[in-house]
C-alpha cells in the first residue's frame, strides 16, 4: 500500500509541472485566440452596420462589403502577424531594461536584404530554380535570425550597454543614431551591388493561390483565396509565438530573464548574469526581427533599406496597444492593429464612394490609435491584468 502511495504521489508530482507547462505555454494563446475573433466579429459586423446605414442610396453596397469581407480578415491576419512579430523584440527588451530599442525596425529591415541576397545568390548559382519552396524559407529564414540576432548583440554592446544607468533619454537618442546609421549603412552596400536600392526577392515557385472556399453572394460565386506565401508567414508567425511564448514561460532562461526584468540589482546578487541574459534577450528580440524582415520580404517581392521604418513604427504602435513588456500584449497589439489597418484599407474608399483612399489613410489610424491609447490607456489591453513582464 505504501509504494503504490508513493507511485501515485510520483506520477501527480510528474503530470502537474507537464500540465502546468502547458497551461502556461497555450493559455496566453487562448487569450490571443478570443481577441483575434472578437476584433474580426466585431470590425465585421460595424462595417455590416455602415453598409445597411447607405443601403437606400446605394443597393449594391451590403452585396460589395460581404463579398471583400473574407478577403479582408485575411490581410488583417497577415498584417496583424507581421507587426506582432516585430513588437515582440521591442516588448523584450522594454521588459529588461525598461528603454524603447528604436533600432529595432531596422534589425527587421536587415532580416528581409539578407533573404533577398541569399535569394540573388541562389539564383545566380543555378540553385534556385526547382528548389523545394519549404526548404529556401527555413534557409533564409535562418539566415536571416542569424544575421539580424548578431547585429543586434553588437549594438547592445557598442551602443547600449556603456550608456546603462544614464537618463532614459540618452540611450533613446542612441537607439535613434544607430537606426539611422543602419539605413545608411544598408543604402550603401545594396546601392553597390548587383542587388541595387530596391532590391527583388528572388524565391522558387510557390504555386497558384489556395483556393480556401467559396461563396455565393446573388448569383455570383466569390471565390476565397490565401497565397502560399501568406499562409507560410501566418504558420511561421504561430510557431515562433508558441516557441517563444514557452522559452520566456518555462525554462531557466525565462525565468532568468523574468527575474532581470523584475528587479536586476536582486537578480545579480542572486547569481545571474545580468549581462548575459540583456545580452540574450536582444538575441532572440533581433532573431525574431530578422526571421520577421525574411518573411516579410518574401511576401511583398522586394525590399529596400528604408522598409523597416514604418513597420516598425507600427510594431511599436502594436506592443504599446497590447502593453508593452508583456509578450501577449504584443502579440493581441499587433493582431488588432493589423485588423484595423486592413478594414481601413478596404472599406474607407468603398464607403466613401472612392472619395478617400484607404490604402493612404491606413497609416493614420496606426498612429491616430497610438495617441489614443497613450492618453486613455497607457498601460495597454493586457497592461494592468498580467503581472509577469519578459
Amino acid at each position: 500500500m505504501a509504494a503504490e502511495a508513493n507511485a501515485q504521489t510520483s506520477a501527480q508530482a510528474v503530470r502537474r509541472p507537464i500540465v502546468e507547462t502547458l497551461r502556461t505555454v497555450f493559455g496566453p494563446l487562448v487569450q490571443l485566440l478570443i481577441f483575434v475573433v472578437g476584433s474580426a466579429v466585431a470590425l465585421s459586423l460595424l462595417v455590416i452596420l455602415l453598409s445597411l446605414v447607405q443601403l437606400g442610396a446605394r443597393p449594391d453596397l451590403l452585396t460589395r462589403t460581404l463579398t471583400i469581407l473574407p478577403q479582408v480578415l485575411i490581410d488583417g491576419l497577415v498584417r496583424g502577424f507581421l507587426f506582432s512579430t516585430i513588437a515582440l523584440g521591442y516588448t523584450m527588451v522594454y521588459g529588461v531594461l525598461e528603454f524603447i530599442n528604436f533600432a529595432h525596425g531596422e534589425i527587421f529591415m536587415v532580416g528581409g536584404v539578407t533573404g533577398a541576397a541569399v535569394g540573388l545568390f541562389l539564383a545566380s548559382i543555378g540553385l534556385l530554380e526547382g528548389m523545394n519552396p519549404l526548404f529556401f524559407v527555413l534557409l533564409v529564414v535562418l539566415i536571416g535570425m542569424i544575421v539580424s540576432g548578431t547585429l543586434a548583440v553588437t549594438v547592445e554592446r557598442v551602443a547600449y550597454r556603456p550608456l546603462r544607468g544614464t537618463p532614459r533619454l540618452v540611450p533613446l537618442i542612441s537607439a535613434i543614431g544607430v537606426s539611422l546609421v543602419l539605413q545608411d549603412v544598408v543604402r550603401l552596400i545594396m546601392t553597390n551591388s548587383p542587388m541595387g536600392f530596391n532590391a527583388r526577392y528572388n524565391a522558387p515557385d510557390f504555386g497558384p493561390p489556395i483556393r480556401l472556399f467559396e461563396m455565393t453572394l446573388g448569383d455570383r460565386p466569390v471565390p476565397i483565396i490565401i497565397s502560399p506565401k501568406a499562409l507560410v508567414f501566418i504558420s511561421a508567425a504561430v510557431i515562433m509565438l508558441i516557441v517563444l511564448n514557452y522559452l520566456v514561460n518555462a525554462t531557466r532562461l525565462g525565468k532568468a530573464i523574468r527575474a532581470t526584468a523584475q528587479d536586476m540589482p536582486t537578480a545579480s546578487l542572486m547569481g545571474i548574469n545580468v549581462n548575459r541574459i540583456i545580452t540574450l534577450t536582444f538575441l532572440i528580440g533581433g532573431a525574431l526581427g530578422g526571421a520577421a524582415g525574411a518573411l516579410f520580404g518574401l511576401n511583398v517581392g522586394t525590399v529596400n533599406p528604408y522598409m523597416g521604418f514604418i513597420p516598425g513604427l507600427k510594431a511599436f504602435t502594436a506592443a504599446v496597444l497590447g502593453g508593452i513588456g508583456n509578450i501577449t500584449g504584443a502579440m493581441v497589439g499587433g493582431l488588432v492593429l493589423g485588423f484595423l489597418e486592413a478594414f481601413v484599407a478596404s472599406y474607407l474608399s468603398l464607403f466613401t464612394n472612392g472619395a478617400l483612399s484607404g490604402a493612404a489613410y491606413a497609416d493614420i489610424v496606426a498612429f491616430s490609435i497610438l495617441i489614443l491609447i497613450l492618453i486613455f490607456r497607457p498601460s495597454g489591453l493586457l497592461g494592468e491584468s498580467t503581472t509577469q513582464k519578459v
